[in-house]
């Protein structure tokens, strides 16, 4: 099992996220994991909160192991030619260690305030779809025409190839049974989800990625895990995420104890998993 640690960019200053990502690299968490949103999302009133995609190639600098994502990009956010080209600079910025997430965004109140168009549901999952097709295509390096829902592309070349070939692994968000599932089913590299129905969705996804014509064990499972809790109540939820079909992958939130939480579930608990 992976572990990675949400180093959460909101409401702290830079030079804690970058501190936070070199405390995740040196106790030996496998990833550093941002969000995707330009305010914060707990908390009363303004603060600090910094753009997901920058932050990333920021700490591509400033790390030199560390695997490095967001969870999850919506695709609201970005003209998905854009995102492909910036997924390319943070892939070769930190020489190969970029995970890309990608979603259909849900915060409605954001895009509002920003003034950035917020589509109904079922265009927002055309919109995923266009972009996972856009992305795959680019990272090959050829020419690329493609006409779809809701963006179409005519005869458009990205360079450099991605580092990680074919491309950094795509992680897909969520588990709704049916948008989300078939397009995780034909295009994750990793499906993340929670809840009590996982092991039950994950038994769709095999089916779905079969009926694609895909093996699906080459879709890795990977959940959420809460640091904030003692010690033996996180081994028993590691198991439990465990027996309920996570294989690969747990994203660690940042607890509110701080980082003598982190650094005590790092030398106790991980490396019985790692």
């Amino acid at each position: 099992m992976r572990f990675g640690l949400d180093i959460a960019q909101q409401r702290i200053s830079f030079e804690e996220v970058v501190r936070r990502a070199r405390v995740a690299e040196s106790l030996g968490f496998d990833g550093a994991w941002g969000f995707d949103h330009f305010q914060p999302m707990y908390g009363e009133g303004p603060g600090e909160c910094f753009e997901g995609m920058t932050t990333l190639a920021a700490l591509a600098g400033m790390t030199s192991t560390i695997r490095l994502g967001l969870l999850v990009t919506g695709v609201t956010y970005r003209h998905p030619s854009v995102f492909a080209a910036e997924a390319v600079t943070v892939d070769h910025a930190s020489n190969g260690r970029l995970e890309l997430a990608l979603g259909a965004a849900w915060a409605q109140d954001e895009h509002d305030r920003f003034g950035i168009p917020f589509p109904g549901t079922g265009e927002r999952f055309d919109l995923l779809e266009d972009a996972l097709e856009i992305l795959t295509r680019l990272f090959t390096g050829d020419v690329v025409s493609y006409d779809g829902r809701r963006v179409s592309l005519h005869d458009a070349r990205l360079r450099p190839l991605p580092v990680q070939r074919p491309h950094p692994p795509l992680w897909i968000g969520g588990s709704g049974p049916k948008r989300t599932l078939p397009l995780a089913a034909r295009f994750a590299d990793v499906w993340h989800a929670g809840g009590p129905e996982y092991a039950e969705r994950s038994r769709r996804l095999d089916r779905l990625a079969e009926e694609a014509g895909r093996d699906p064990r080459s879709i890795k499972r990977a959940g959420s895990l809460s640091l904030s809790q003692p010690m033996p109540a996180i081994r028993r939820e590691i198991e439990q995420r465990m027996a309920g079909g996570v294989d690969h992958y747990l994203v660690c939130g940042w607890p509110g104890e701080g980082v003598d939480q982190v650094q005590e579930f790092a030398e106790t608990v991980l490396p019985d998993y790692a």
